[in-house]
C-alpha cells in the first residue's frame, strides 16, 4: 500500500551533497542516528513538563522533519561511506522506537486526547515497526508497506500538534483521533506480516 515512505529518493538526493561532506570530516552513521533520539527524547520531556506552554507542542513536527533528514543522512553515510554495521543496524531500529515514543507520549498529558488513546497508539505503532523488521528474520527484508508507516504517523502527529498549538483543533473529534491512528498503525503491522508471510511462502 502506498505510504510517505516512497518520497525517500527523491528526498535523499536533495541531502546527498550535505552527506558527503560530513563524511568528509568525519561525522558517523551511529553519532547520527543518536543525536535524532536525543533531539527527540530532549523535545518530547520538555512537552510533558511544560505542557502548559501550548506552543511548545511546534517542536512536534520541527523535530519530526529534523529527524527525517538525520534518518536519511545516516541511512546514506552508512550504505554509501562504507559505515554500515552490525551496532548501527540495532541502534537505528532502537533509536526509531525511542524517538518515536519520546514524541508520541507526551500528548497523553493534554486530556483532550485521552492518554490511554494516546498510550494504545503508542503501542501499535512500536508493534508495526516490530513487524516490519521482523521481516528480516523472515528473509524477505525490512518491510516499509503502508498505509501508516512511520513517515505517514510523523505527518500526522505534525499536523494534530500544530492545529492543537494554534487553537484550532476541535474539541469534539480530538478522543477519536489516536484511535484512528492506533487502528491505522495495526492494519499496517498486518500487512507488514502478510507481506512476510508471502515471500516467506514463495
Amino acid at each position: 500500500m502506498p505510504t510517505l515512505y516512497a518520497l525517500k529518493p527523491a528526498f535523499q538526493g536533495r541531502l546527498r551533497p550535505l552527506v558527503n561532506r560530513l563524511a568528509a570530516i568525519g561525522v558517523t552513521a551511529n553519532s547520527i542516528t543518536i543525536l535524532a533520539a536525543l533531539m527527540s527524547m530532549a523535545a518530547g520531556a520538555a512537552i510533558a513538563v511544560l505542557h502548559e506552554l501550548r506552543w511548545l507542542m511546534l517542536l512536534v513536527p520541527a523535530v519530526m522533519f529534523v529527524r527525517m533528514a538525520l534518518n536519511a543522512v545516516d541511512g546514506m553515510l552508512a550504505r554509501e561511506h562504507a559505515q554500515a554495521s552490525t551496532l548501527g543496524m540495532y541502534l537505528n531500529e532502537i533509536c526509531d522506537v525511542v524517538s518515536d515514543l519520546a514524541l508520541t507520549l507526551p500528548f497523553a498529558v493534554f486530556p483532550e486526547f485521552g492518554a490511554w488513546a494516546v498510550i494504545a497508539f503508542a503501542i501499535s505503532a512500536v508493534m508495526t515497526e516490530f513487524a516490519g523488521v521482523l521481516g528480516i528474520a523472515a528473509k524477505v527484508g525490512r518491510n516499509y508497506a503502508g498505509p501508516f508507516g512511520k513517515s505517514d504517523r510523523a505527518l500526522a502527529l505534525g499536523v494534530v500538534a500544530v492545529l492543537y498549538a494554534a487553537g484550532f483543533w476541535p474539541a469534539s473529534i480530538a478522543p477519536f483521533v489516536f484511535p484512528a491512528m492506533a487502528t491505522l498503525s495495526l492494519l499496517t503491522a498486518i500487512n507488514r506480516i502478510r507481506a512476510g508471510l508471502i515471500g516467506s511462502a514463495s
